[in-house]
């Protein structure tokens, strides 16, 4: 139990995948500029590496490794995941309208992002079973939405501040974001 709390733990703050290994910066960078979008990315990108990391977590003990073609993992988890996100595209637009108009333009985005792939490939390289890879897929992505929330809060004051023309959007963004990377970087003594 204690270390499926080091891993939540750490999945939101002490290894979060922006501000610390630096995965799914084009949706940070480019999503973020507004809460609402912020909060629909961060909802699709929950569901989407928690279903991704369940189903390459399965692909890998009983395809990958049994035939011994570990090797074939990241190509793999790639296609798996794009197959993935198109499936749940589709079935989101046939069963609900109402969450594909919220999620519908988030989807296609979550394909691209290398956080999907990253934490699926993180949790076999780290040796995690089922229930530390559950655990390390939510809370890495609860890590992922937290920072876009936070950013997106402080770029919506950052519209109406009197930013010096050079640093107007992606410079301070970029500014910003530094500052954030080393305030979770405050965290990193928190679990081992």
């Amino acid at each position: 139990m204690n270390d499926i709390l080091a891993i939540i733990i750490g999945g939101i703050f002490v290894n979060n995948v922006i501000f610390i290994k630096f995965m799914g910066l084009c949706p940070y960078i480019g999503v973020a500029k507004r809460i609402d979008t912020a909060v629909g990315m961060s909802l699709g990108v929950l569901f989407v590496i928690t279903l991704a990391s369940t189903i390459t977590f399965f692909i890998n003990y009983a395809v990958l490794v049994p035939f011994n073609i570990e090797f074939m993992r990241t190509v793999t988890f790639i296609l798996v995941i794009a197959a993935l996100v198109q499936m749940v595209e589709l079935v989101v637009r046939k069963l609900s309208s109402t969450l594909y108009n919220a999620l519908g333009i988030y989807l296609p985005l979550i394909t691209t992002n290398c956080a999907v792939l990253g934490v699926a490939l993180l949790a076999i390289k780290n040796d995690y079973n089922f229930w530390q890879m559950l655990a390390y897929a939510v809370s890495s992505s609860l890590g992922f939405g937290l920072a876009l929330i936070i950013f997106a809060g402080i770029r919506t004051k950052l519209d109406s501040a009197d930013i010096p023309l050079p640093f107007r959007g992606v410079p301070i963004a970029l500014i910003v974001a530094s500052i954030l990377a080393m305030a979770f970087m405050g965290f990193s003594n928190m679990v081992k």
